[in-house]
């Protein structure tokens, strides 16, 4: 009887494949916020495609958590699925918070640092999409998986400091004299180094998938 149900029911599934599309999503919803960050009439053009892209990815979020559930044999432990899919998702609801933001705050205009740290996030969009077909393989490609997750986490490192010398030129800047533009300044900042720190959490989550694979 077990046999019979095994084989009625999905081995695995479309795990590797939804996750390349969740993957293609944060690119996507990267590029359209390094985009919007150009300021101007970029803003609200590229302020959709940010949404868009969101919504995608939480339809693929939870078609993956479907499967998890229907699924008899995953391609490895279940709860590093969700996680790892959660981790991703995670990072496209921050572009999303980002962009929501620098509409309600209405910000046209992006400091030489903001922009730098949004480049940093297409680099960690598309380290994570490399990534996500490469789990097929996890024991051959384990030396190439564990090197995205270092060169995310040193994107991370370097992101920081753009966070931080960014808020020290922004204070010299508009401190003492425009408060408002400080504080909507430092939102940006906060908001692009969160978009950057859930990237880390996704090369974390790799990491731990590789380590416990091979």
């Amino acid at each position: 009887m077990l046999g019979l149900l095994q084989k009625l029911l999905p081995q695995e599934g479309r795990f590797f494949e939804l996750f390349t599309l969740h993957s293609n999503t944060l690119v996507a919803g990267a590029e359209a916020l390094r985009a919007l960050l150009d300021g101007n009439d970029s803003v609200p053009k590229h302020f959709q495609t940010v949404m868009d892209r969101e919504q995608d990815a939480d339809n693929i979020t939870r078609e993956i958590l479907i499967a998890v559930r229907r699924t008899f044999i995953t391609p490895f432990d279940r709860g590093d699925i969700k996680d790892l899919i959660t981790c991703m998702d995670n990072a496209i609801d921050q572009m999303q918070k980002t962009a929501k933001g620098i509409m309600l705050f209405e910000v046209r205009a992006f400091t030489p640092h903001m922009k730098e740290m949004a480049d940093g996030i297409v680099q960690c969009a598309r380290l994570v999409q490399e990534a996500v077909p490469l789990l097929r393989s996890i024991s051959t490609e384990s030396a190439r998986l564990s090197a995205i997750t270092e060169q995310i986490t040193k994107i991370e490192g370097n992101v920081d400091d753009l966070h931080d010398i960014g808020l020290k030129e922004l204070f010299k800047a508009q401190g003492s004299s425009n408060s408002v533009a400080f504080f909507v300044g430092h939102e940006v900042y906060d908001h692009l180094e969160k978009v950057v720190d859930r990237f880390d959490d996704v090369a974390n989550e790799i990491q731990s998938i590789v380590i416990e694979h091979v």
